[in-house]
């Protein structure tokens, strides 16, 4: 009776343990299905990250298209102005020039005779005075010394769009700031023109190792923000602060406007990508996200100090250790 009472206990105890086991089996099945898993979820989470990537490059890539399209019309007005005015001025010219030669001419056909034939020195001296040949002489100085002013205003405009956009430097390069804050105005100088005056309070600033393009992208998004902000503002003419300086191994720049300013409610969003107060179609939501990314991609934050119906002010904090010394 006890050998067979064992037996049936060692069979309990068998069963027991295979069930333990084929527990454990089932566990380590478990286990093997959720680590297959996790792996597949930590590939789609890579996946997604390489996305966003790609999403946050191509988003900073279509804000600089955008700045620039809203830039187009004014570029445009900038270079049509001095093409005008040398077009028309050197149209005067051509007529000045026809009136010399043709003085020239009369001259060359006298000169052997005005001693003798005073009726021909006196068409000469009518002819001079119909051109009024001493006004022109003085006007054609003046009016091809505009028309090379103009044409240096068209160079000067383009080099700074060139400048700003930087196409053909996508490296990062030794740059001086203040060079990309002028390029950036400039640029900038039809939307600036009858809405703010700008004050330049230029401190110490080393050059900066940098993508000079990226960065001009993020002073232009900054500029236009600040232009925008003074429309309706109703704090009397509209300026915009430039300030630049250093502390310790930072570097910084700021922009100060004394426009809106920007309500509480609104402020922890204005770096979101798309979040835009504007009306549909004139504001993309675009800008401020972008320099945000750029000055991120860059080691820098950006800092925001701004009252409701007093202004806003947009400081750029960049890290000075790769400066020219490198």
């Amino acid at each position: 009776m006890i050998a067979e009472h064992d037996v049936r206990e060692n069979e309990n105890l068998l069963a027991a343990v295979m069930d333990l086991n084929e527990e454990l089996a089932e566990q380590q099945r478990a286990l093997a299905r959720a680590n297959r898993q996790l792996a597949a979820e930590k590939a789609e989470q890579q996946r997604l990250l390489q996305e966003l990537a790609t999403a946050q490059a191509h988003l900073v890539q279509s804000a600089q298209l955008v700045s620039l399209g809203q830039l187009a019309a004014g570029v445009a007005h900038e270079i049509n102005n001095p093409i005008s005015f040398v077009r028309a001025n050197v149209a005067t010219l051509g007529g000045y020039v026809g009136d010399l030669l043709a003085i020239i001419d009369a001259y060359a056909a006298g000169e052997a005779l005005l001693a003798q034939d005073p009726s021909l020195l006196a068409r000469i001296h009518r002819l001079r005075e119909r051109c009024d040949l001493d006004f022109v002489r003085g006007d054609a100085v003046a009016v091809v010394a505009e028309s090379a002013a103009g044409i240096a205003r068209v160079a000067r405009i383009v080099s700074d769009l060139k400048n700003f956009a930087r196409i053909n430097e996508s490296e990062w390069q030794v740059a001086d700031l203040h060079a990309c804050l002028e390029s950036t105005l400039n640029v900038a100088s039809h939307e600036l023109r009858g809405s703010a005056e700008v004050v330049r309070q230029y401190g110490p600033l080393p050059a900066l190792h940098c993508c000079p393009g990226q960065l001009n992208q993020v002073f232009m998004n900054l500029l236009l923000n600040a232009i925008q902000s003074l429309e309706g503002a109703g704090n009397g003419p509209g300026r915009i602060f430039l300030r630049t300086g250093r502390q310790d191994d930072q570097g910084w720049i700021e922009i100060e406007d004394n426009g809106r300013g920007i309500g509480p409610e609104r402020l922890p969003r204005i770096f979101e990508p798309f979040y835009t107060t504007r009306a549909i179609g004139a504001g993309t939501g675009l800008g401020l996200s972008s320099a945000w990314g750029i000055i991120n991609a860059h080691g820098g934050r950006i800092e925001v100090r701004t009252e409701v119906g007093k202004g806003s002010t947009f400081r750029i904090w960049l890290p000075l250790s790769r400066t020219t010394s490198e």
